[in-house]
């Protein structure tokens, strides 16, 4: 009689030989596929398609080009074999290999397991991409283990640039275990709302972080050239209650027929940078906002679009260097994409000096991929194959130090993974950053992000925003262990508003200039939206600026900050109400400095007053009162007499400038009309001012 425990092992030993069997390598050969003839040759000319697109992926490699074309369509054709026969080590096994070289590596090690699983042995690469895959998870121990196993193996020790490669791997994963302990504290979130199930990557962000370009290859109906997928369009969405609005195609004055990629939104919004395609060729261009349109994009000038690639881009601070990603071979590796820049001869008409590298600090012996400048001019973010990347492209920060780019840092873990992460771009305020990632988890390919940035730890301290922040992120366990990333100390204040007719309030174009008060230079100059009147402009800490804005027929407006250099970020949001050139019109000379209870002009004063010089040259017939206004404290007659005196100091002023003395008259009102409470300082401050009022014209 037999035993029930002879029984349990038999039933066990037949599980096992039937999972053995379950576990059989199927080749691809006809006397497998006896019953299906037409289906089995239709998957071998699959494979052979496949393997075609696959080595030239492979080639384009090693000749540190982007691959990820060539493995998609391969992937295309394996799969569709797949679909036949899924038990093919080899065909697994080569369905792995694409997948690392996609926006979807995450799909890569269930065929590399598949693969070894069917045959051990099934191809002398095998260990180097799991080391691959299992670097993608952060199974940094695993994946050194399978690199040092290829190390070992002869194949590896065949190909010397494989051997830099494979110690480049393990440096990596090295320093993903020390970059994986030190967690950064910043939320990173899916933007959900604008992301696809295809490819979302280069996103620009207005610096108020209301609007949000990026490009796509989403279904537009514009098939690409190989017939595989779409063509790159650009889109734009706009926050609003918290959310981005559904995104919108650009249209024809930016989206043609062929491929087009966001590089830049300018920091006052009105100007976006771009590059597109042409017969394989990629250039960059320049479009404007004219009221409520985007401007037909025009080129870039020889000097920038040669016969190599040139493709993501950024302005600096000031918009007179260009920096951007090139192909030129003699660049810092010899191969492959560098940084390289370029200073402005004619803004007018994109004219430019012939191009430098960004330099040896920067640039590395692989492919730099985007680059992002600072505002405040003195950071560059870019993404990059090569320094102390954990993997794929990670995103680093270098600050200009006396004329030198510093040696970069990796913005760190969570911010970068061992996927590609791309396309840095930050708000004004600095909380805010949006980044394009094939990281695991998202909707497909590459991905738009929300990087928000923690701050210093404050453990008994949080604002509404970051508490309703925190209640639509995942609960963060330990707080203590996570450092901040620090972007930059200075901060920016951001002057947005628009432009409008005092009387009728209606938009008005106007011209915005930004002035050095410490040396009357004016440093930037504006256009305000034809349309809407509305403008957005950034203002570094550690100046005293003036703002003079202009339209045809009005009375110039002004406005002065003084931003302390470690001030924090502001956002000043303000209507301007421009004037007619009319009896009773008047203005406040905000950039009008006296020194406290003196009556002698400050030199900043200069720039102001010259303006209103030119106005009383340019209107000839213009009589005007210049008039002193104080606060309330102190005594009122010597507030009278010290208000007369400054008035009078203009006066003089104009008078030397060569205005008739018959068009000028000097009134001191002293605190007699305050235009706010003389309660706060603010108010006080706002009432100690001269004014311009026409009496006659």
């Amino acid at each position: 009689m037999v035993s029930m425990k002879n029984y349990v092992v038999v039933a066990a030993l037949c599980l096992c030989c039937f999972g053995l069997l379950a576990q059989n390598n199927i080749e691809f050969k006809a006397s497998n596929f006896k019953e299906d003839k037409e289906a089995f040759k239709t998957a071998v000319e699959h494979i052979k398609k496949g393997d075609e697109f696959r080595d030239a992926g492979n080639e384009a490699i090693y000749s540190i080009l982007n691959p990820k074309k060539n493995f998609k369509q391969a992937l295309q054709n394996y799969l569709l074999a797949q679909e036949f026969n899924p038990k093919n080590a080899e065909l697994n096994f080569k369905i792995g290999n694409c997948y690392l070289y996609t926006n979807n590596k995450h799909k890569a090690l269930e065929f590399l397991q598949r693969a070894v699983q069917l045959d051990a042995e099934v191809d002398p690469f095998i260990d180097f991409y799991l080391g691959m895959a299992y670097q993608l998870e952060m199974d940094w121990n695993q994946a050194i283990k399978y690199y040092k196993n290829f190390q070992a193996s002869s194949r590896s020790k065949q190909i010397e640039s494989l051997g830099r490669m494979l110690s480049k791997r393990i440096s990596e994963c090295k320093y993903g275990i020390t970059i994986a302990a030190d967690k950064k504290r910043v939320w990173v979130d899916n933007v959900e709302e604008v992301n696809s199930s295809l490819d979302d990557f280069s996103p620009c962000v207005s610096m108020d972080g209301s609007m949000l370009m990026f490009t796509s290859n989403r279904d537009n109906g514009k098939p690409s050239a190989d017939g595989f997928e779409w063509d790159q369009d650009i889109y734009v969405s706009y926050l609003e209650d918290g959310k981005f609005t559904g995104p919108k195609n650009m249209g024809p004055e930016i989206n043609t027929e062929g491929n087009e990629t966001t590089g830049m939104l300018s920091y006052d919004g009105t100007k976006l940078l771009l590059f597109k395609e042409e017969d394989g060729q990629y250039d960059i261009y320049e479009s404007r906002l004219k009221g409520s349109k985007w401007v037909t994009m025009v080129s870039f000038s020889p000097q920038i679009n040669t016969k190599d690639n040139q493709t993501f881009c950024s302005f600096n601070a000031n918009e007179k260097k260009l920096y951007y990603i090139n192909d030129r071979k003699k660049g810092e590796g010899n191969y492959g994409y560098d940084i390289y820049f370029s200073q402005v001869m004619d803004k007018k008409t994109r004219k430019y000096e012939f191009p430098n590298s960004a330099g040896q600090k920067v640039n590395t012996k692989f492919n730099e991929g985007s680059v992002y400048m600072h505002p405040k001019g003195d950071l560059m973010f870019f993404s990059s194959e090569g320094h102390n990347s954990i993997g794929g492209y990670d995103i680093f920060v270098s600050k200009r130090k006396q004329g030198q780019w510093s040696e970069p840092e990796n913005l760190g873990w969570p911010i970068n993974t061992p996927y590609d992460d791309h396309f840095f771009a930050l708000t004004a305020s600095e909380k805010y950053a949006y980044i394009a990632s094939n990281r695991k988890g998202g909707k497909g390919g590459m991905d738009l992000y929300k990087i928000t940035f923690w701050g210093p730890e404050k453990f008994h301290q949080i604002d509404t925003e970051d508490y309703l922040l925190a209640s639509i992120a995942n609960p963060i366990t330990d707080v203590r262990i996570e450092k901040s990333v620090e972007v930059n100390r200075k901060s920016l204040t951001v002057f947005k508003g628009k432009t409008i007719d005092a009387i009728t309030k209606e938009p008005v174009e106007a011209k915005i200039e930004i002035s050095d008060n410490s040396t009357g230079r004016v440093i930037q100059t504006f256009s305000t939206n034809s349309a809407t009147g509305k403008f957005l402009l950034s203002l570094n800490s550690g100046k005293n600026y003036g703002i003079a804005v202009k339209a045809k027929d009005y009375l110039f407006h002004s406005e002065n900050f003084d931003i302390p250099k470690n001030s924090e970020y502001n956002l000043i949001d303000k209507e301007i109400e421009l004037k007619n050139i009319a009896v009773g019109s008047k203005i406040a000379l905000r950039n009008v400095f006296f020194d406290v209870g003196k009556s002698t002009l400050r030199p900043e004063s200069s720039a102001e007053l010259d303006r209103l010089v030119k106005l009383m040259k340019d209107v000839s017939s213009l009589k005007v009162e210049l008039s002193g206004h104080t606060d309330n404290r102190g005594s009122e007659s010597l507030n009278k007499k010290l208000s007369e005196d400054r008035a009078k100091a203009v006066v003089a002023y104009l008078k030397g400038k060569g205005i008739a003395e018959g068009r000028l008259v000097a009134v001191g009102y002293g605190s007699e009309y305050p235009i706010a409470s003389n309660k706060t300082s603010e108010g006080r401050q706002e009432n100690r001012r001269t004014e311009f009022k026409i009496q006659a014209n």
